[in-house]
């Protein structure tokens, strides 16, 4: 089994359940968190005298946002309050180590056994990611990883069972990704990339003595291990170029020979997982080569015969899992956003029996130690995020944690119901929509997810059940073009010289929300995070006479000053979906189609939000839209969280930013006066 861990910060049903959609330094020199500080001390007197006018509440710099009311927050604090439990792998006893919060951030806790006493093992301010134990337990602990502010810049760490000690395994000031186990339990390899600039780098180290730490592989572009082959010699290497493309290598540890996987012969193919057989003959790998999804394939390293483990399903293959024996492979598959869990016999390819679930999404799909139960987290629309197991000999399904939901009442949560509507070249665009009890008109908020290569799925967001349940909002979720899910075709159809064909399929959907008797045209919000923040800002420029206003998190004002200022281990990637902007043609395009350069076209409020230590969107992009809304005669609101990167983890950040947007809604969407 391949064994790496999640260096994203917290698990994204975790993220859910705090209501966040994403949850995604400034630029080098730390000079925007400074700046917004020293703008914010610098006229005391003027924020005293006029509390919308710039100030600085703990880690929070506030403009324009009035005072929320109590009435705000004690309707909001069940729903923020509501907690979700990720899981992370199988300890080596056969409990579970899970990521869930108690207090301010997510970290670590083990379940010894099904509904049993979380024990938390991470102790930390930030977020904590990963948690995952070796196949063969000997290395004493298990990996996890952290970074500071939302900066990205991750470090990797040992948690010691025995001492309770957390051992830095990276160097300190690297950016280290990607950490995966050996399968004795005695190395691990992980990925440094940097913000200046496109080399990424492959160190291993024993887990004994971190100094040993060394290099053995360096090159541009974006490359990441995914499993060691068992005897230790070989690890698998992904290269991502895109969405739509990508290679699998074999990497010798010892002589650093690169070895090509997949002969591709020119053909453009998009990977996702690899993981080597327990006998290391065969690497089993997802990939969309020669068809629209990601298919489950084995193939032999040494002659190359491939064969499709999941060639009847025409849908993406988004993880999977081999038993310790390799008897047995499971694997999950994204059902029009839905997942549908498989257990396959390796050796004739028939079907074993398989987890039955609701409509909902799987994450972190893992066989126990011992072979005989699968491990996953699970999240629905009225179900906060579990962690779950499956007897593979009785077929029992057996909920580990229950996570806490407020004291609110799942059966009063909306489920989203599924629907398509045309766009202007007449192409249908999936979506989901959660809408009110009664008859409506109801005023809409449309929620837009980030990526661009992402998808909207059904799962557990206390926050929309608020705003359905709590102000009589319908909230609509669409996946337009571009979005992942939908096979490789779609996933295309945005990219470079295409991409306001994607903000055409909002104008389509307001379109359709005009038609619908039981939904107020009149009364449309947009909203959305990273991408999605692009997507609001120009929604706001092409549909203001059709909106009441927007709520732009992390998002891009312009794709030419994103590119140039976003981290450079990821620059080169944005370029292959959004453009090269070096390229004069394009350039020109971005420049054309940038809200910053239609601002005069805004005339409905807007809501900014960013994070200052943001590595992906700089917080110069929010600074700029702000200031030439502020300019162009608008009163936007303002938010920006100094200890917040790519949006916001902390739970203190993102419960006032929900209120703040509750209020937005209540005042600009359904017309309370409340504040100015």
């Amino acid at each position: 089994m391949s064994k790496s861990i999640l260096l994203s910060g917290v698990s994204a049903l975790v993220l859910l359940a705090a209501g966040a959609a994403f949850a995604f330094a400034p630029l080098p020199g730390a000079t925007a968190a400074a700046a917004a500080t020293t703008e914010a001390g610098a006229a005391p007197e003027a924020a005293a005298a006029d509390p919308l006018a710039r100030h600085t509440v703990g880690n929070l710099v506030i403009e324009g946002i009035p005072e929320i009311p109590a009435a705000v927050n004690e309707t909001l604090l069940k729903y923020q309050n509501a907690r979700s439990a990720g899981f992370s792998g199988w300890t080596p006893t056969g409990g579970m180590l899970i990521a869930t919060r108690f207090g301010e951030t997510a970290q670590v806790h083990r379940v010894d056994m099904p509904m049993g006493m979380r024990r938390q093992l991470t102790f930390y301010a930030e977020p904590v990611g990963g948690g995952s134990y070796p196949e063969i337990a000997n290395a004493g602990g298990f990996l996890f990883s952290k970074d500071t502010g939302g900066d990205e810049n991750y470090q990797l760490y040992l948690h010691q069972d025995a001492s309770g000690e957390d051992v830095r395994i990276s160097e300190p000031g690297t950016r280290s990704t990607d950490g995966t186990w050996s399968h004795d339990g005695k190395r691990v390899a992980w990925t440094v990339s940097s913000q200046e600039n496109a080399l990424y780098q492959i160190f291993v180290a024993d887990v004994a003595d971190p100094a040993s730490r060394k290099k053995i592989f360096e090159r541009e572009g974006s490359w990441g291990p995914s499993d060691w082959s068992p005897d230790g010699s070989k690890l698998l290497l992904g290269n991502y170029v895109s969405a739509t493309e990508g290679y699998i290598y074999l990497l010798d540890v010892a002589s650093g020979e690169l070895t090509q996987l997949n002969k591709q012969d020119g053909q453009k193919i998009a990977y996702g997982g690899a993981e080597f057989s327990p006998d290391g003959t065969a690497v089993y790998y997802t990939s969309d080569e020669g068809r629209e999804f990601q298919t489950l394939t084995r193939i032999n390293i040494a002659d190359g015969a491939k064969t499709l483990v999941s060639g009847d399903v025409a849908w993406d293959v988004e993880s999977f899992d081999l038993s310790p024996d390799g008897s047995l492979i499971v694997f999950a598959v994204n059902e029009n956003g839905a997942s549908r869990v498989y257990v396959r016999r390796t050796a004739d390819g028939t079907d074993a029996p398989a987890p039955q679930l609701p409509p909902g999404e799987i994450a972190g799909i893992e066989f126990s130690p011992d072979g005989t139960k699968l491990g996953f987290g699970f999240a629905s629309a009225k179900s906060a995020g579990d962690a779950w197991s499956f007897d593979l000999g009785t077929s029992e399904l057996v909920r580990w944690t229950e996570s806490e939901i407020g004291g609110l009442n799942a059966d009063s949560f909306v489920d989203p119901v599924m629907f398509s509507y045309k766009s202007f070249d007449d192409r249908p665009i999936p979506a989901f929509i959660y809408k009110p009890k009664g008859a409506g008109p109801f005023p809409v908020v449309i929620n837009i997810h980030g990526g661009p290569e992402s998808q909207e799925r059904p799962s557990f967001a206390p926050i929309w059940q608020y705003w359905v349940n709590q102000l009589g909002i319908a909230v609509i979720v669409p996946n337009v073009r571009g979005s992942s899910g939908y096979g490789k075709s779609y996933l295309e159809l945005d990219n470079g010289f295409k991409r306001k064909d994607s903000v055409k399929d909002i104008g389509a959907l307001l379109d359709w929300v005009a038609e619908q008797p039981d939904l107020a045209k009149d009364k449309v919000m947009v909203y959305g995070g990273s991408y999605g923040g692009y997507m609001v800002n120009a929604s706001m420029v092409d549909y203001s006479d059709r909106l009441a206003g927007g709520v732009s998190i992390v998002g891009i004002s312009s794709f030419v000053t994103f590119l140039e200022n976003t981290s450079g281990y990821r620059q080169d990637l944005r370029r292959v979906e959004y453009g090269d902007e070096r390229n004069a043609e394009m350039r020109k395009f971005q420049e054309d189609i940038a809200p910053i350069n239609h601002v005069d076209k805004i005339t409905k409020p807007m809501f900014i939000i960013h994070g200052a230590n943001d590595p992906r969107v700089p917080v110069t992009e929010a600074e700029a839209l702000f200031d030439a809304v502020k300019k162009n005669g608008q009163h936007p609101w303002w938010l920006l969280a100094t200890d917040e990167g790519h949006g916001f983890r902390k739970k203190t950040n993102r419960d006032f930013m929900n209120a703040a947007v509750t209020l937005f809604f209540e005042e600009r969407l359904l017309g309370k006066a409340i504040g100015n």
